[in-house]
């Protein structure tokens, strides 16, 4: 069946051209690029994120022919007693842990440190220093930072890669997430944040055996060109028990596939970004924009408010020709930080980007019903004694393309199957409460997890028919904006969110400005648009439909307008952004 009446140009792999500069590609061109920086008594450091493969890597440090080789996996404690230490923060939960601040020298042994470093100091002829943390060692002469993306690490989990110094390689993929996402990936930002001014070069691992090389100053640059435009980050896709079909045909996607559930694109704490070097795609996590130019990207007043961190996540959940999605609720902002010290929590929405005749949103409580009953027959429902009925205790609204639910934390929700959810929300995308699941088991034959004494701390119970309908259901209403030059609707978020959300209707050049926040949009109707600077301060950006874009707040002012196939025709957008002061 096919859904649009266009032929695609999703783009899966969107580029940011650096002009100028290069990358070396292949061990061997690394190594050459490498020994013309080495004399006698050099000290060469290569410092990993958790996840490169070390054994990959030994080519290249076996192609230097040093004299003396530091390994760094040799110098943190052993992994049981890693995992004892962690064993507060990893929790006995199956999802959540309990978020980490500390730092890798916490779980290094640090007599084995201070001999390492000894040991460099006498060392004669050519050093290697190498490994997770490896700059903790020393800098070295030449430091080099071997760089990954959190998802192809996610990956190699799949295919029994271990967390770091960890005997899981058999452990199910959620603990295994669990662990990178609430400690390891934390400690190993801030580690490598630390280092940015540092690297004198940086190495692209995400390829197995195809590494890639920039320089330091490539690195750096290329990042302060990434804050200063609109850019896209790279998608990724995954199969789920409730998948559709519809992203096969808008997103370009594998028709042989069993279904896509769902896809990140612009959550740059989970996606990567393209760097195009005279052709070679250089990928790097999308964090390190976020973690080096944090106010230039974010705004003085998002960094304040939440640091290096991005807020914003713009992914799709695709149930056309699927099923529903679990019933399930986020926690409070109190909740989510006395149980797992996050800052602020998950309050979202579902904008509809397409749906099918009889296509549903199970959203809030009915009136009158007793929450007593409704966690009893929940719980009788995880047992698997009881189906639950959730048209008995959960409302179920009609959803057509372009209709926007809204959905602050504490509110009972789920997607049902024949919709194309475009999911506007905060960042933190792992604390889900699953309530029910509809009796079903995942793609890996196990039960997904039910999290429902979780869930009923939570649940606002006043959250009820009459109530939903009014503050949650197609909030929308016209704004002005002087000078637009287009039609804007606000259409969420609800006042207890901290995200605005705006639909612009565009027939020819609109104008836009950032006021100091960044703004995250999606061409939600049209084949194409294209992202203008007023002033020429950056290059045109053309985006097309279902594509995602980030236009950092240090962009000010920008244009949008039809383009290419949809010139001379109407588009739309969606825009969101944190409420600040000028807005509203």
């Amino acid at each position: 069946m096919s859904y649009l009446n266009f032929k695609s140009k999703y783009d899966k792999f969107p580029k940011t051209v650096i002009e100028n500069h290069k990358a070396i590609c292949g061990y061997e061109n690394i190594a050459n690029e490498l020994k013309t920086k080495l004399n006698e008594n050099s000290t060469v450091v290569f410092d990993y994120y958790p996840g490169v493969y070390e054994d990959e890597v030994k080519e290249l440090v076996n192609a230097l022919n040093p004299a003396t080789v530091i390994e760094t996996i040799n110098i943190f404690k052993e992994g049981k007693a890693i995992t004892e230490q962690m064993k507060y923060h990893l929790t006995d939960d199956r999802t959540f842990g309990k978020m980490y601040f500390g730092d890798f020298i916490d779980f290094i042994d640090e007599d084995k440190l201070h001999e390492a470093q000894e040991q460099v100091k006498s060392a004669k002829g050519v050093t290697v220093v190498c490994g997770v943390a490896a700059s903790l060692v020393t800098r070295g002469d030449i430091y080099v930072y071997f760089d990954m993306a959190r998802w192809e690490i996610q990956l190699r989990y799949r295919k029994g890669m271990t967390n770091y110094k960890a005997d899981n390689a058999d452990e199910e993929i959620l603990k295994k997430n669990k662990r990178g996402f609430f400690i390891e990936w934390r400690i190993a930002d801030k580690h490598k944040q630390r280092n940015f001014e540092e690297f004198d070069y940086v190495v692209d691992t995400n390829k197995v055996n195809e590494p890639k090389m920039i320089t330091g100053e490539t690195f750096r640059h290329s990042l302060d060109e990434l804050a200063k435009t609109p850019f896209r980050t790279v998608p990724y896709f995954d199969p789920g028990v409730w998948g559709g079909q519809w992203m096969k045909e808008a997103c370009n996607l594998d028709k042989d596939a069993i279904n896509y559930a769902w896809s990140f694109d612009g959550v740059p704490e989970e996606n990567s970004i393209l760097f195009d070097y005279d052709g070679v795609a250089f990928e790097l996590p999308a964090m390190d924009l976020v973690l080096y130019r944090p106010k230039q990207l974010l705004g003085e007043q998002v960094f304040a408010r939440f640091g290096a961190e991005y807020p914003i996540r713009f992914d799709f959940l695709d149930t056309i020709e699927g099923q529903n999605l679990s019933l399930q609720v986020h926690p409070l902002t109190e909740y989510i930080r006395k149980n797992y010290g996050m800052a602020y929590t998950q309050d979202e929405s579902y904008y509809i980007l397409d749906a099918v005749d009889g296509a549903t949103v199970y959203l809030g409580l009915k009136e009158g019903i007793n929450p007593d009953e409704m966690i009893d027959d929940l719980r009788e429902a995880e047992k698997g004694n009881i189906q639950f009925d959730a048209e008995k205790y959960i409302n179920k609204f009609p959803a057509k393309k372009h209709d926007h639910f809204l959905i602050p934390s504490g509110t009972c929700h789920c997607s049902g199957a024949g919709a194309m959810v475009l999911e506007i929300s905060a960042t933190p995308y792992i604390f889900t409460y699953k309530l029910w699941d509809w009796g079903r088991v995942g793609l890996d034959g196990k039960p997904r997890p039910i999290n429902v004494e979780h869930g009923k701390n939570v649940i606002q119970w006043n959250r009820t028919t009459e109530w939903v309908k009014e503050n949650l259901v197609n909030a929308v209403y016209d704004v002005e904006e002087e000078g637009s030059n287009c039609k804007v609707e606000h259409t969420g978020l609800h006042e207890l969110e901290f995200l605005e959300t705006r639909r612009y209707t565009i027939t020819d050049t609109s104008y836009h400005q950032t006021h100091g926040t960044v703004n995250q949009l999606n061409l939600i109707d049209g084949i194409e648009a294209i992202v203008e600077s007023p002033t020429n301060e950056f290059k045109p950006f053309v985006v097309h439909y279902a594509e995602t874009f980030v236009i950092p707040a240090s962009v000010k002012e920008y244009t949008i307008r039809p383009y290419g196939e949809s010139e001379n025709k109407e588009v739309k957008v969606l825009k969101a952004y944190v409420r600040n002061t000028f807005a509203d």
